[in-house]
């Protein structure tokens, strides 16, 4: 019988900078779903990548002094090997730069231009680079993005538009319509009352301020804007292309997409602008939008330039893959945000993995091999103690159903572990130790101990998508041979080494334990983390780095008073200064960097972008001091971190007793360049 399909992507990273958490987060939800639909029987296409074009890849590369393409390779190398490290199963990894995708989006654009839904004018407004998005006047919140909060620039430009005023009454009916297409109900009311109902405008759709995107085939200089580029990848990653007479095998089967797992900040794009293209395009919309929540830094928002990022594979190091992904899925809700600081990965740690799960596990393997050399025994003396721990694995299983076909994913999660609280319990209820002691009831141990051994087996199997290498591990340990053929079997299906499932439908329900087998090695599944030491160490660690980057970031940029010519002072041509750029940038706030008494961060305001620099100068200079001041940025200088901060560039100073900050008049223009 052919398999139901089911297509899930995720939103492509932007290739800017290395994922942190929460977005290694979003690839881990979406593995767990597809790992899921994979073990209830559905043909599964699993989609990711990187999004590499637009203004803000441009202006990192400068920085870094490497071409967009080169910048765009190193990050999607990066991210690539996080999403890899994770065991996620994506079966396509789409680039943005890939040939065929650039090809295609191209013809989707020449498409929707011939047909009218995308027109020449000019643009005027306020543009955010890090977004890469557009906003109107009623839009900006006190001159910043209504998105990041980060300072827009004013942008007037002869540019391409998409017609979402065509469209948006259709669209408001399609929602109604379909009151499942936008997840969760939040995502979707805000979505109504805040763009739909109130009028949507017209959406600017290419640019000619930068050159680093797709271009506009028959209008040169125009490249088009990001976010057509980007959503397009999740039809042109089947092969979708509107020049070609017919469409691919892989797009037929699979389009449209059951679910895009995306991030809360990204929903308007997906639901309203991609919906727009693909009307335009005649084709259908996805099934369901499903806007997860954010995992913050305790309370904030994670953020690089706040120095508050975790980064899931230094967390690998010391709390395992699996555990990495434990805390990803079990840690946010399904429309609230998450949290993540390093107390609370312990504890959760600690409590569910070490204690609940691995300390079930082996205990219960101990046991079966003092009593009975290993092998399991037939459950032949039950008692009704037993059919209670038989109706909490039944009622996991059924919650995990459940929890998953809605994107509960965390509910999933606790069920499981719920369900071997209980089998804890089990063992404190029947007390096998005391059992052993009396031969008579030894046939009752044997009970016990196979309702334990299959209580770890039932758990095993529910939480392969979730935590696949620990419930490999688990599997090994029962030595359950059916399931673990079935694994290898489907790993070289889906082409993943640690990629294989096992059906629900087949190993899910109590009593799949076959009596006489004997168990394997009763591992140590995760080891014990001292909160106190480990903290001590990681704060240690943080504040050696922060000095040492205070005392790097403080070293004066040149020395003090000139007296005598330096010795030894090498010449340079006109062309080598000139590789340096020089460009002034108007302070537009200044903080104190946290335990670096001797640093300041400061937003620069550059004219055509912002940019953040750390620089070593609060023993000399109040913030206020700062603000609104113009002063000298090395803008081509490479990026570096500075106390977990990104510094995109190094202001002018002189002196090194005392530093002053080279100013520059008040009238000079943010961005001009300095020869």
């Amino acid at each position: 019988m052919e398999k139901e399909k089911f297509y899930i992507t995720t939103a492509i990273p932007y290739a800017s900078q290395k994922p942190h958490f929460g977005n290694t987060a979003e690839i881990i939800t979406a593995d767990a779903i597809a790992r899921y639909k994979r073990a209830m029987g559905y043909e599964v296409y699993f989609c990711t990548g990187t999004d590499e074009h637009g203004q803000k890849i441009e202006n990192c590369a400068a920085g870094a002094g490497i071409s967009p393409k080169e910048y765009a390779d190193r990050i999607s190398s990066e991210l690539r090997g996080i999403w890899d490290l994770m065991n996620t199963t994506y079966d396509k990894f789409i680039r943005t730069t890939d040939d065929y995708h650039v090809r295609a989006v191209q013809n989707i654009f020449r498409k929707l231009f011939e047909q009218g839904d995308i027109y020449k004018s000019v643009y005027e407004g306020w543009y955010c680079v890090p977004d890469e998005s557009f906003y109107t006047d009623t839009q900006i919140v006190d001159g910043k993005c209504p998105d990041c909060g980060r300072p827009v620039q004013k942008a007037r430009e002869e540019a391409y538009f998409l017609r979402l005023t065509k469209y948006a009454d259709r669209l408001i009916q399609y929602i109604n319509e379909h009151p499942e297409f936008i997840e969760p109900e939040s995502r979707k009311r805000e979505m109504m009352n805040n763009f739909l109902l109130p009028g949507l405008q017209d959406l600017c759709v290419s640019r000619t301020s930068f050159k680093w995107g797709v271009p506009v085939d028959f209008d040169e200089g125009h490249v088009i804007y990001v976010w057509i580029d980007a959503l397009s990848n999740y039809i042109t990653a089947l092969g979708y292309d509107p020049a070609k007479e017919q469409q691919p095998e892989l797009f037929r089967k699979f389009w449209p997409a059951d679910v895009h797992i995306i991030g809360k900040d990204i929903v308007r794009f997906h639901s309203i602008y991609w919906s727009v293209i693909l009307m335009a395009l005649g084709l259908p919309l996805p099934k369901k939008i499903f806007g997860r929540p954010w995992t913050n830094f305790g309370v904030d928002k994670m953020s690089k330039s706040r120095g508050n990022v975790i980064y899931a594979d230094d967390l690998a190091r010391d709390f395992t893959v699996d555990g990495v992904r434990y805390y990803a899925l079990a840690e946010t809700p399904y429309a609230s945000d998450g949290s993540i600081t390093y107390e609370l990965v312990i504890n959760r740690y600690n409590t569910e993995l070490v204690n609940n799960l691995g300390n079930l596990f082996k205990r219960t393997l101990d046991m079966q091999k003092k009593y009975f050399a290993g092998v399991v025994q037939a459950p032949s003396a039950p008692e009704p103690l037993d059919d209670q721990l038989k109706a909490a694995a039944a009622d996991a299983y059924a919650t995990v159903v459940k929890s998953m076909d809605t994107y509960h994913i965390a509910d999933a999660v606790s069920s499981i572990f719920v369900f071997l609280r209980r089998a804890n319990k089990y063992i404190d209820e029947t007390l096998p130790w005391t059992l052993y002691k009396d031969e008579s009831k030894h046939a009752r141990l044997g009970t016990v101990l196979y309702n334990l051994l299959e209580s770890l087996r039932v758990a095993a199997v529910l939480l392969m998508p979730f935590i696949p290498q620990t419930a490999e591990e688990i599997l090994k340990g029962l030595n359950a041979k059916a399931e673990l053929d079935s694994l290898e079997e489907t790993a070289r299906e889906t082409g993943h080494p640690n990629g294989g499932y096992l059906l629900f439908s087949k190993f899910a329900n109590f009593g799949g334990l076959v009596p006489g087998s004997v168990v394997g090695e009763s591992k140590v599944l995760f080891a014990r983390i001292d909160e106190k030491a480990y903290l001590e160490k990681l704060y240690a660690e943080k504040q050696k780095a922060a000095d040492a980057c205070q005392s790097e970031a403080a070293k004066p940029a040149s020395t003090g008073a000139v007296q005598t010519k330096p010795e030894g002072c090498a010449q340079i041509s006109i062309e080598d200064f000139m590789k340096v750029e020089l460009r002034s940038a108007k302070v537009i706030s200044a903080e104190p960097v946290p335990k670096a008494k001797k640093l300041l961060k400061l937003e620069l305001d550059l004219g055509y972008e912002q940019r953040q620099v750390v620089s070593g100068i609060a023993k000399f200079y109040k913030p206020e001091d700062l603000i609104g001041r113009n002063v000298v940025l090395v803008a081509n200088l490479k990026p570096a971190t500075i106390c977990g901060i990104e510094s995109q560039g190094m202001i002018l100073a002189s002196g090194e007793e005392t530093i002053r900050v080279v100013f520059l008049s008040d009238d000079t223009p943010p961005g001009e360049r300095i020869r």
